[in-house]
C-alpha cells in the first residue's frame, strides 16, 4: 500500500486511545496548537505532530514493547530534529490530562 494510503487507512481505523488523544489535539482544542495525524514524515507514519515544535505523539500499545523497529524509527525522527513523545494506551486512557500536559508542555518548550 502507498504510504498516503497508508495513512488514510490509520486515520480510519484509529485505536480508543488515539480516538481520545485526537478528540483533544484536533481543530486547535490544545490551547490553540494544530495537530495532523496519522502524517507521513519521511519514510514513517507518526500517530500525531505539531510541525511548529517538531513534536511528536505515539500512542503505543502492547506491540511497541521494547521494539527495535521503533527505536530506528525514533532515531531517524531525532536527527531531523523532532521531539518524540511515547504514551501507552492505557496511561492515555488512564490520565488524559496528565498526557495532555506533558504534550503542551513540550510544545512549548520548544517554540520559544
Amino acid at each position: 500500500m502507498h504510504q498516503k494510503q497508508f495513512a488514510k487507512h490509520l486515520r480510519q481505523n484509529m485505536t480508543e486511545a488515539e480516538h481520545r488523544l485526537w478528540y483533544h489535539l484536533r481543530a486547535y482544542r490544545l490551547n490553540g496548537k494544530r495537530f495532523r495525524r496519522q502524517q507521513p514524515l519521511g519514510p514513517y507514519i507518526v500517530d500525531f505532530v505539531h510541525f511548529g515544535s517538531k513534536v511528536i505523539v505515539e500512542a503505543d500499545g502492547g506491540q511497541h514493547n521494547d521494539s527495535v523497529s521503533d527505536q530506528a524509527r525514533d532515531t531517524w525522527l531525532r536527527s531531523q530534529g523532532y521531539t518524540v513523545l511515547r504514551f501507552w494506551n492505557h496511561k492515555i486512557l488512564a490520565q488524559t490530562d496528565v498526557v495532555l500536559g506533558v504534550i503542551y508542555g513540550e510544545v512549548e518548550k520548544r517554540e520559544q
